[in-house]
Protein backbone atom coordinates (compact mmCIF):
# COMPACT_ATOMS: atom_id res chain seq x y z
CA UNK A 1 0.00 0.00 0.00
CA UNK A 2 2.86 2.30 0.51
CA UNK A 3 4.43 1.85 -2.55
CA UNK A 4 1.11 2.07 -4.26
CA UNK A 5 0.91 5.73 -3.04
CA UNK A 6 -1.62 4.99 -0.39
CA UNK A 7 0.09 6.10 2.85
CA UNK A 8 0.89 9.69 3.51
CA UNK A 9 2.92 11.30 6.78
CA UNK A 10 1.22 14.61 7.04
CA UNK A 11 -0.52 14.78 3.90
CA UNK A 12 3.00 13.67 2.04
CA UNK A 13 3.51 10.26 0.47
CA UNK A 14 5.49 7.75 2.04
CA UNK A 15 7.98 5.41 1.00
CA UNK A 16 8.77 1.91 2.66
CA UNK A 17 12.27 3.44 4.21
CA UNK A 18 11.28 5.96 6.47
CA UNK A 19 10.58 6.36 10.02
CA UNK A 20 7.75 7.57 11.74
CA UNK A 21 7.96 9.77 15.19
CA UNK A 22 5.56 10.82 17.51
CA UNK A 23 3.13 13.43 17.00
CA UNK A 24 3.43 12.50 13.08
CA UNK A 25 -0.22 12.17 11.34
CA UNK A 26 -0.64 8.76 8.92
CA UNK A 27 -3.29 8.44 6.89
CA UNK A 28 -3.89 5.44 5.21
CA UNK A 29 -6.77 4.87 1.78
CA UNK A 30 -7.82 1.25 2.27
CA UNK A 31 -8.59 -0.19 -0.68
CA UNK A 32 -9.18 -4.02 -1.50
CA UNK A 33 -5.71 -6.34 -2.42
CA UNK A 34 -5.03 -6.98 -6.02
CA UNK A 35 -7.33 -10.23 -7.18
CA UNK A 36 -5.50 -12.47 -9.04
CA UNK A 37 -6.99 -14.71 -11.40
CA UNK A 38 -5.16 -17.96 -12.22
CA UNK A 39 -5.09 -18.40 -15.88
CA UNK A 40 -7.47 -20.65 -17.21
CA UNK A 41 -5.80 -23.98 -19.07
CA UNK A 42 -7.27 -27.54 -20.53
CA UNK A 43 -7.02 -30.08 -17.38
CA UNK A 44 -7.98 -33.73 -17.16
CA UNK A 45 -10.29 -34.49 -14.38
CA UNK A 46 -13.49 -35.96 -13.79
CA UNK A 47 -16.91 -34.55 -12.70
CA UNK A 48 -18.52 -36.56 -10.26
CA UNK A 49 -21.38 -34.82 -9.80
CA UNK A 50 -21.93 -30.22 -9.85
CA UNK A 51 -24.72 -27.86 -8.83
CA UNK A 52 -24.80 -23.72 -9.28
CA UNK A 53 -22.63 -23.22 -5.73
CA UNK A 54 -20.35 -26.79 -6.29
CA UNK A 55 -18.90 -29.20 -7.93
CA UNK A 56 -17.22 -32.77 -6.61
CA UNK A 57 -14.81 -34.03 -8.88
CA UNK A 58 -12.00 -37.22 -9.41
CA UNK A 59 -8.60 -35.74 -8.88
CA UNK A 60 -5.79 -37.66 -11.34
CA UNK A 61 -2.61 -38.75 -9.15
CA UNK A 62 0.23 -36.33 -10.59
CA UNK A 63 -1.09 -32.55 -10.40
CA UNK A 64 -0.88 -30.14 -7.68
CA UNK A 65 -4.26 -28.70 -6.57
CA UNK A 66 -2.75 -24.74 -6.49
CA UNK A 67 0.01 -23.44 -8.37
CA UNK A 68 2.81 -23.31 -6.18
CA UNK A 69 7.18 -23.53 -6.27
CA UNK A 70 7.90 -25.22 -9.55
CA UNK A 71 4.52 -26.00 -10.28
CA UNK A 72 3.22 -22.46 -11.73
CA UNK A 73 0.63 -24.27 -14.40
CA UNK A 74 -1.23 -27.35 -14.82
CA UNK A 75 -2.69 -26.73 -11.41
CA UNK A 76 -5.98 -28.64 -11.13
CA UNK A 77 -7.10 -25.20 -10.32
CA UNK A 78 -6.10 -23.98 -13.95
CA UNK A 79 -8.35 -26.67 -15.20
CA UNK A 80 -11.38 -25.91 -13.00
CA UNK A 81 -10.87 -21.87 -13.89
CA UNK A 82 -11.50 -23.42 -17.33
CA UNK A 83 -14.28 -25.18 -16.73
CA UNK A 84 -16.27 -21.99 -14.71
CA UNK A 85 -15.36 -19.39 -16.97
CA UNK A 86 -17.25 -21.62 -20.12
CA UNK A 87 -20.01 -21.26 -17.49
CA UNK A 88 -20.25 -17.59 -17.83
CA UNK A 89 -20.55 -14.30 -19.29
CA UNK A 90 -17.09 -12.69 -18.17
CA UNK A 91 -14.01 -14.34 -17.28
CA UNK A 92 -13.21 -15.04 -13.36
CA UNK A 93 -16.95 -14.88 -12.18
CA UNK A 94 -16.62 -18.14 -10.63
CA UNK A 95 -14.24 -18.94 -8.70
CA UNK A 96 -12.73 -22.36 -7.66
CA UNK A 97 -12.71 -22.72 -3.71
CA UNK A 98 -10.54 -25.13 -2.50
CA UNK A 99 -11.77 -26.73 0.61
CA UNK A 100 -9.49 -29.50 0.94
CA UNK A 101 -6.65 -30.26 -0.71
CA UNK A 102 -4.63 -33.68 -1.92
CA UNK A 103 -1.30 -34.32 -2.30
CA UNK A 104 0.15 -33.94 -5.86
CA UNK A 105 0.64 -37.74 -6.38
CA UNK A 106 -2.78 -38.82 -4.51
CA UNK A 107 -5.75 -39.65 -6.97
CA UNK A 108 -9.60 -39.54 -5.70
CA UNK A 109 -12.43 -37.21 -4.67
CA UNK A 110 -12.25 -33.49 -3.75
CA UNK A 111 -14.70 -31.03 -3.20
CA UNK A 112 -14.79 -27.60 -4.64
CA UNK A 113 -17.18 -24.87 -4.23
CA UNK A 114 -18.02 -21.96 -6.88
CA UNK A 115 -19.22 -19.24 -4.09
CA UNK A 116 -18.06 -17.73 -1.23
CA UNK A 117 -20.58 -18.59 1.46
CA UNK A 118 -20.77 -22.25 0.57
CA UNK A 119 -17.13 -22.51 0.52
CA UNK A 120 -17.17 -20.54 4.45
CA UNK A 121 -19.25 -22.86 5.48
CA UNK A 122 -17.36 -26.16 4.40
CA UNK A 123 -14.74 -25.13 5.80
CA UNK A 124 -15.78 -24.89 9.29
CA UNK A 125 -17.42 -28.52 8.39
CA UNK A 126 -13.92 -30.05 7.23
CA UNK A 127 -12.13 -28.73 10.38
CA UNK A 128 -14.87 -30.24 12.96
CA UNK A 129 -14.87 -33.63 11.44
CA UNK A 130 -18.68 -33.28 10.55
CA UNK A 131 -18.22 -35.03 7.18
CA UNK A 132 -17.58 -38.79 5.78
CA UNK A 133 -14.10 -39.39 4.26
CA UNK A 134 -12.10 -42.70 3.44
CA UNK A 135 -9.16 -43.56 1.38
CA UNK A 136 -7.94 -47.08 0.19
CA UNK A 137 -4.33 -47.83 0.13
CA UNK A 138 -1.99 -50.54 -0.65
CA UNK A 139 0.57 -50.71 2.20
CA UNK A 140 3.81 -53.21 2.42
CA UNK A 141 3.74 -55.90 4.24
CA UNK A 142 1.02 -58.09 5.96
CA UNK A 143 -0.63 -56.12 8.36
CA UNK A 144 -1.65 -58.52 11.38
CA UNK A 145 -4.79 -56.97 12.45
CA UNK A 146 -7.99 -56.33 11.15
CA UNK A 147 -9.20 -52.97 12.58
CA UNK A 148 -6.92 -50.51 14.67
CA UNK A 149 -7.43 -46.65 15.51
CA UNK A 150 -4.21 -44.73 15.05
CA UNK A 151 -4.08 -42.08 17.35
CA UNK A 152 -0.60 -40.45 17.03
CA UNK A 153 0.01 -36.52 17.33
CA UNK A 154 1.36 -35.03 13.97
CA UNK A 155 3.87 -32.24 13.48
CA UNK A 156 7.04 -30.59 10.87
CA UNK A 157 9.18 -33.09 10.84
CA UNK A 158 12.06 -32.40 13.09
CA UNK A 159 14.23 -29.56 11.52
CA UNK A 160 11.54 -27.18 10.27
CA UNK A 161 12.71 -27.15 7.16
CA UNK A 162 10.90 -29.51 4.69
CA UNK A 163 7.35 -30.00 3.95
CA UNK A 164 7.39 -33.51 5.64
CA UNK A 165 5.50 -34.03 8.66
CA UNK A 166 5.85 -36.44 11.70
CA UNK A 167 4.51 -38.41 14.68
CA UNK A 168 7.51 -38.31 16.33
CA UNK A 169 7.55 -36.82 20.31
CA UNK A 170 10.35 -33.82 18.76
CA UNK A 171 7.93 -32.65 15.87
CA UNK A 172 7.29 -29.19 15.93
CA UNK A 173 3.65 -28.48 16.25
CA UNK A 174 2.43 -30.99 17.10
CA UNK A 175 -1.45 -31.50 16.66
CA UNK A 176 -4.04 -34.42 17.53
CA UNK A 177 -4.46 -37.03 14.90
CA UNK A 178 -7.14 -39.80 14.54
CA UNK A 179 -6.97 -42.50 11.83
CA UNK A 180 -8.75 -45.65 11.68
CA UNK A 181 -7.58 -48.23 9.98
CA UNK A 182 -9.43 -51.51 8.18
CA UNK A 183 -7.98 -54.25 6.34
CA UNK A 184 -9.63 -55.15 3.09
CA UNK A 185 -7.42 -58.10 1.78
CA UNK A 186 -4.07 -59.43 2.22
CA UNK A 187 -1.99 -60.55 -0.58
CA UNK A 188 1.30 -62.07 -0.17
CA UNK A 189 3.31 -59.05 0.73
CA UNK A 190 1.29 -56.11 0.71
CA UNK A 191 -2.00 -55.63 2.03
CA UNK A 192 -5.13 -52.99 0.98
CA UNK A 193 -6.68 -51.00 3.43
CA UNK A 194 -9.25 -48.86 4.11
CA UNK A 195 -8.70 -45.73 6.17
CA UNK A 196 -11.05 -43.49 7.60
CA UNK A 197 -10.09 -39.88 8.68
CA UNK A 198 -11.11 -38.12 11.78
CA UNK A 199 -9.13 -35.50 11.27
CA UNK A 200 -6.75 -33.46 8.64
CA UNK A 201 -3.73 -33.60 9.27
CA UNK A 202 -1.14 -33.13 6.42
CA UNK A 203 0.18 -36.41 5.05
CA UNK A 204 -2.12 -38.20 7.92
CA UNK A 205 -2.48 -41.59 6.14
CA UNK A 206 0.70 -41.60 4.97
CA UNK A 207 2.39 -40.24 8.46
CA UNK A 208 0.38 -42.94 10.68
CA UNK A 209 0.50 -46.04 7.99
CA UNK A 210 4.52 -45.42 8.02
CA UNK A 211 4.60 -45.09 11.99
CA UNK A 212 3.16 -48.28 12.71
CA UNK A 213 5.69 -50.35 10.24
CA UNK A 214 3.07 -50.40 7.28
CA UNK A 215 4.28 -47.18 4.83
CA UNK A 216 1.80 -46.94 1.22
CA UNK A 217 3.27 -48.70 -1.59
CA UNK A 218 5.27 -46.46 -3.63
CA UNK A 219 5.51 -43.85 -1.14
CA UNK A 220 8.58 -41.82 -1.74
CA UNK A 221 9.35 -40.42 1.22
CA UNK A 222 7.59 -42.01 4.37
CA UNK A 223 9.91 -45.74 5.49
CA UNK A 224 8.71 -48.05 8.01
CA UNK A 225 8.46 -46.82 11.38
CA UNK A 226 8.76 -43.16 10.58
CA UNK A 227 11.96 -43.34 8.87
CA UNK A 228 12.56 -40.84 6.08
CA UNK A 229 13.78 -41.92 2.65
CA UNK A 230 14.79 -39.27 1.46
CA UNK A 231 14.38 -35.25 2.08
CA UNK A 232 13.06 -33.63 -0.37
CA UNK A 233 15.17 -30.63 -2.44
CA UNK A 234 13.21 -28.13 -1.62
CA UNK A 235 9.57 -27.24 -0.95
CA UNK A 236 8.16 -27.47 -4.65
CA UNK A 237 10.82 -30.41 -6.01
CA UNK A 238 9.14 -32.10 -8.40
CA UNK A 239 8.68 -36.24 -7.59
CA UNK A 240 9.23 -39.14 -9.20
CA UNK A 241 6.88 -40.17 -11.95
CA UNK A 242 5.43 -43.12 -10.41
CA UNK A 243 2.21 -42.52 -8.05
CA UNK A 244 1.67 -44.02 -4.45
CA UNK A 245 -1.09 -45.98 -3.76
CA UNK A 246 -3.14 -43.79 -1.66
CA UNK A 247 -6.62 -42.80 -3.54
CA UNK A 248 -9.93 -40.63 -1.84
CA UNK A 249 -12.52 -43.38 -2.51
CA UNK A 250 -15.40 -41.85 -0.27
CA UNK A 251 -16.72 -38.57 0.39
CA UNK A 252 -19.85 -37.81 1.74
CA UNK A 253 -21.25 -34.09 3.16
CA UNK A 254 -24.23 -31.86 3.69
CA UNK A 255 -24.42 -30.00 1.23
CA UNK A 256 -24.53 -26.42 3.06
CA UNK A 257 -27.54 -24.29 1.07
CA UNK A 258 -29.62 -27.59 0.57
CA UNK A 259 -29.30 -29.64 3.29
CA UNK A 260 -29.09 -32.67 2.05
CA UNK A 261 -26.45 -35.43 2.66
CA UNK A 262 -24.38 -36.24 -0.38
CA UNK A 263 -22.26 -39.29 -0.76
CA UNK A 264 -19.75 -40.47 -3.47
CA UNK A 265 -17.21 -43.21 -4.06
CA UNK A 266 -14.66 -43.50 -7.24
CA UNK A 267 -13.04 -46.72 -7.78
CA UNK A 268 -8.85 -46.24 -8.29
CA UNK A 269 -7.44 -45.60 -11.92
CA UNK A 270 -5.51 -48.84 -13.45
CA UNK A 271 -2.29 -47.40 -12.21
CA UNK A 272 -3.01 -47.32 -8.83
CA UNK A 273 -2.47 -51.33 -8.41
CA UNK A 274 0.62 -50.96 -10.97
CA UNK A 275 3.81 -51.67 -9.98
CA UNK A 276 5.73 -48.31 -8.27
CA UNK A 277 9.49 -47.83 -7.95
CA UNK A 278 10.45 -48.85 -4.54
CA UNK A 279 12.48 -51.85 -4.20
CA UNK A 280 9.39 -53.23 -1.76
CA UNK A 281 6.63 -55.73 -3.14
CA UNK A 282 5.05 -54.97 -5.83
CA UNK A 283 1.48 -53.53 -6.34
CA UNK A 284 0.69 -56.00 -9.09
CA UNK A 285 0.23 -58.81 -7.26
CA UNK A 286 -3.45 -57.22 -6.31
CA UNK A 287 -4.69 -56.04 -9.90
CA UNK A 288 -7.54 -58.70 -9.42
CA UNK A 289 -8.92 -56.66 -6.57
CA UNK A 290 -12.42 -54.92 -7.75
Amino acid sequence: MVAAGLARVDDIPANSLQRVFRGQRISICIVEPPDKLLDAEAGHFRIVYEDPWLIVIDKPAGIVVHPVGDFQSGALTNALQQHLDSQTAARGLLRAGIVHRLDRMTSGLMVVTKEHQVHRLLSLDFPEGRLAKSYVALVEGCVPFDERTIDLPIGQHPGGRSVLMSARSDASGRRPARTKVTVLERRQRITLVECRLYTGRNHQIRVHLAEIGHPVLGDEFYGPQGAIRCMPREESAPRAASRHALHAARLGFRHPLLDAWLEFQSVPPAEFFTSTPNSGPRASELQSVD
